[in-house]
C-alpha cells in the first residue's frame, strides 16, 4: 500500500496556544505543525505536563524570535499542597516527606511569600531540562541520581494570594526567565516551616502578550477539518506577525531597493534616524527583519525575516 505523503507548507507568524495539562510543549507544538501543516516550528520555553497556559508557538522565519522571547518575564497562577513534598515537586512525582504542619494562616503565608519576593538565588529542581555532562536533570532522576545544581539568580516581581486556602492555596507569580515555579513552592513552604508542591500550574501570559486571545487545541482540530484539502485559510488567520515580538525595538524605514540591499545582507541608509537595534521596514511595510545601527547612519541586518522582497 502506498503511503500519501503530507504536503507541507513553508508559513511564518505566533500562535498564542492554550497548552492543556497532561501533555508535553513539545507534543502540542508536534499536533498544531500537523494540523497547520507547517514545514518548520518551534515554540519559546517549555510547560511542564502537569502546566496549562500560554505557549507561544512559532512557526517558519518567526522561529528567529524564538530566543529573545526565551528571556522575558512570565506569569503564572500556581496552587500548592502544603504539608507533603514529591520528588517531583508537583503531583506527578511520589510523595518522599509529610510534614505535621498541614496549613498556613494568612498570616504565615504571607511572611513566607516576602521572604521570597525580589532576587534571590533559586537552585532548580532535579526534575528539569537542565543538562548536567550533557544528561538531562530529569533522566539521572530517573534513575535515581540526585546531583548538585548551581543556583542561579532570578527576580520574583510580585506574588499575590488568589485564593488563601490553607491548605491548597493558589497564588499569582509574576516573574523572570529561568524561574522554576515548583522550586519557588517548595522555598515559600520552607520559610514557613513545613512543605508543598504544585498541584495545578497555568501559564497567564508570556512578556509581551499580556493581552493577546489563546486557542486551545480542539479548537485548531475543529478549524482544520473545516477546511478541505490544502485549504487552511482559516488557521492561518489566526497567526500573528513576527514582529509583534519586537515592538519594544525602535522602527527604521528603507526605500524598496534597499530593502533588497538588506535582504542580501549589505547595510543601507534608512529613511529616519535610528541608533541600536531596530525593527526594519520596507516603505510598504513589509517587516524585513532585525539590524542594528552602529555607525550613526548606515544600518547592517542582523535576522532576516522576509522571503520576497
Amino acid at each position: 500500500m502506498t503511503q500519501v505523503k503530507r504536503v507541507k507548507r513553508d508559513i511564518d507568524g505566533l500562535l498564542f496556544l492554550d497548552k492543556p495539562s497532561g501533555i508535553s510543549s513539545n507534543r502540542a507544538l508536534q499536533i498544531a505543525k500537523r494540523l497547520f501543516k507547517a514545514r518548520k516550528a518551534g515554540h519559546t520555553g517549555s510547560l511542564d505536563p502537569l502546566a496549562s497556559g500560554m505557549l507561544p508557538l512559532c512557526f517558519g522565519n518567526a522561529t528567529k524570535v524564538s530566543a529573545l522571547m526565551l528571556a522575558s518575564d512570565k506569569a503564572y497562577e500556581v496552587r500548592m499542597k502544603i504539608g507533603e513534598r514529591t520528588d517531583t515537586a508537583d503531583a506527578e512525582g511520589e510523595v518522599v516527606e509529610r510534614s505535621v504542619v498541614t496549613e498556613l494562616t494568612d498570616a504565615q503565608l504571607a511572611e513566607a511569600i516576602s521572604a521570597y519576593t525580589g532576587e534571590y538565588d533559586q537552585v532548580p529542581p532535579m526534575y528539569s531540562a537542565l543538562k548536567k555532562d550533557g544528561q538531562r536533570l530529569y533522566k539521572l532522576a530517573r534513575e535515581g541520581i540526585e546531583v548538585e545544581r548551581k543556583a542561579r539568580r532570578i527576580t520574583i516581581h510580585e506574588v499575590n494570594v488568589i485564593d488563601a486556602d490553607p491548605a491548597q492555596p493558589k497564588l499569582f507569580v509574576r516573574c523572570s526567565k529561568g524561574t522554576y515555579i515548583r522550586s519557588l513552592v517548595e522555598d515559600i513552604a520552607a520559610a514557613a516551616g513545613t512543605l508543598a508542591h504544585v498541584i495545578e500550574l497555568r501559564r497567564v501570559w508570556v512578556e509581551p502578550f499580556r493581552d493577546v486571545e489563546m486557542i486551545t487545541l480542539p479548537e485548531l482540530e475543529a478549524l482544520a477539518e473545516e477546511g478541505e484539502g490544502d485549504d487552511c485559510e482559516a488557521l492561518d488567520g489566526l497567526l500573528a506577525a513576527p514582529d509583534i515580538a519586537l515592538k519594544h525595538l525602535p522602527e527604521a524605514h528603507f526605500t524598496a531597493e534597499d530593502a533588497a540591499r538588506l535582504a542580501n545582507g549589505q547595510a543601507a541608509v534608512p529613511q529616519q534616524a535610528v541608533s541600536g537595534t531596530c525593527r526594519m521596514y520596507a516603505e510598504n511595510g513589509d517587516f524585513i527583519g532585525i539590524g542594528e545601527a552602529s555607525d550613526g547612519e548606515n544600518v547592517a541586518p542582523k535576522r532576516i525575516f522576509a522571503r520576497n522582497l
